[in-house]
């Protein structure tokens, strides 16, 4: 038995029945023999269905947001947010089932027709973290049924209610057995299940580059398409050109959003010289006034960790950099309220070869650097073995163009802290992953491209 629990108050909130091996077999059994007849569907058909799925969701949005504040420990208007973002998802690809178009080719023979179609890569399995329970499951399930595909999904163990609920009402849109199948339980044993069986023919997994990894070799033996999200190590750059008031904002958002348990999220904050100082008390006044508190209740704030290893994570790496010699200019330990909660912390004096600089912190910590040159913070920005996202902060027209080119990152953020909607392209390079997620590019990741030759015309 899974036993779930609020990160705010330690209370049991669920408790979930572990699927058996067996079980994890049955239900990839049913993701297999549901395909031929789901990818049979009219493109319509499927829109239909996805509809019905997100408006049956979005009618109980605010049970959802409390779930998820309850399950993940993120605030309210966070939650509502995830939800509304998650939705996107099944709207957009509700609509995108309607648009997988293939092409026709200018023939090589006089009496042939070349064509190109697309079809439906087969059944697939998903595997979603803890840190965004709802959206990274709509997101990966709207796509995949969208182009034809079925899927089974495992949901991380902290938070499977989410998951679960959200079947329920995928059953009720007419969404039917073997079409989605919801798993839970040991990672280590339904993995291999998942990433051995021939019949699966992809792997999506958001979550650390040391299980991708270990995914992306356990998948070789079969060959399977794969979508890989992966670590971050982010770099924020703010130059001296830029509005700090947006500058500021932007960080704090981006930062604290869950807590800093964000792929996404600034990992490395780079200021430049001339202004370091300026922006650092500009940025204590900001996270100062952002209450720690548990996530049940209007307004935003900094909730919990999720479990008690990512609280001890965060505990280490600023301890290290203490030990070391940085200097700590808010917060750098646990919050008076006790449990999972980590002050808000600000912390300078850090060499780029510090652990908080080549590890993703995933937790509310702002690590600042300073740099001299343009040259010197690209540099600087792209040595590491991650490239999610990568932010800065100009009003150069010429350096933002510069930046975006040579920034090595799948997502450049320009003058914003904001980075998805279901419209773009969300993924990362380097030891980031392969694949995207969302717009028109993410449903070309669930269809094989066929080339037809029509002879004897």
């Amino acid at each position: 038995m899974l036993i779930v629990y609020n990160p705010a108050t330690g209370e049991e909130i669920g408790r979930v029945a572990k699927h058996s091996a067996a079980e994890v077999k049955a239900a990839v059994d049913r993701t297999c023999a549901a395909f031929p007849d789901w990818s049979g569907k009219l493109a319509k058909e499927r829109s239909d269905i996805l509809r019905r799925w997100h408006d049956s969701v979005k009618a109980d949005k605010e049970a959802f947001a409390e779930l998820l504040c309850r399950e993940n420990g993120k605030c309210l208007s966070e939650a509502r947010g995830e939800i509304d973002y998650g939705l996107g998802f099944i709207e957009w690809y509700a609509e995108e089932a309607k648009r997988v178009y293939g092409d026709t080719i200018p023939t090589h023979d006089r009496n042939a027709q070349v064509m190109v179609t697309k079809e439906a890569v087969g059944p697939v399995a998903a595997i979603t973290p803890w840190n965004f329970p709802f959206m990274m499951i709509t997101r990966k399930v709207a796509t995949a049924l969208a182009a034809g595909c079925t899927m089974v999904i495992k949901p991380a163990e902290d938070t499977p209610l989410t998951a679960l609920r959200l079947l329920e009402y995928a059953r009720n849109a007419g969404i039917g057995e073997g079409v989605l199948e919801v798993v839970v339980g040991d990672p280590k044993e339904i993995g291999p299940i998942l990433t051995g069986d021939p019949r699966i023919r992809k792997i999506t997994f958001t979550g650390s580059t040391a299980v991708g990894k270990l995914l992306a070799a356990q998948c070789a033996a079969t060959v399977k398409k794969m979508t890989l999200e992966l670590g971050g190590n982010a770099p924020f750059i703010v130059f001296d050109d830029a509005n700090l008031d947006d500058a500021v904002q932007g960080l704090v958002s981006a930062k604290l959003r869950n807590s800093g348990q964000v792929c996404i999220s600034p990992n490395r904050i780079f200021v430049q010289q001339g202004i370091f100082e300026a922006f650092t008390e500009r940025l204590k006044q900001a996270v100062a006034a952002i209450e720690v508190d548990q996530g049940l209740r209007e307004g935003f704030v900094v909730g919990p960790l999720v479990n008690q290893l990512g609280f001890d994570k965060v505990v280490r790496l600023v301890e290290d950099a203490k030990a070391a010699g940085a200097t700590v200019l808010m917060g750098g330990k646990p919050h008076a309220k006790g449990g999972l909660f980590y002050a808000p912390t600000i912390i300078t004096g850090l060499g780029d070869d510090s652990p908080l600089a080549t590890q993703e912190i995933f937790g509310p910590v702002f690590a600042l650097y300073s740099f001299n040159e343009e040259e010197e913070v690209i540099e600087r920005a792209n040595s590491t073995e991650f490239g999610l996202v990568a932010y800065a902060y100009t009003c150069a027209l010429g350096r933002s163009l510069r930046l975006s080119r040579r920034l090595e990152a799948g997502m450049v953020i320009l003058n914003s802290g904001s980075v998805g909607t279901a419209s773009i392209p969300f993924g990362g390079i380097k030891q980031s992953g392969y694949g995207r997620e969302g717009s028109y590019y993410g449903i070309e990741e669930y269809v094989h491209v066929k080339y037809v030759l029509m002879a004897g015309m």
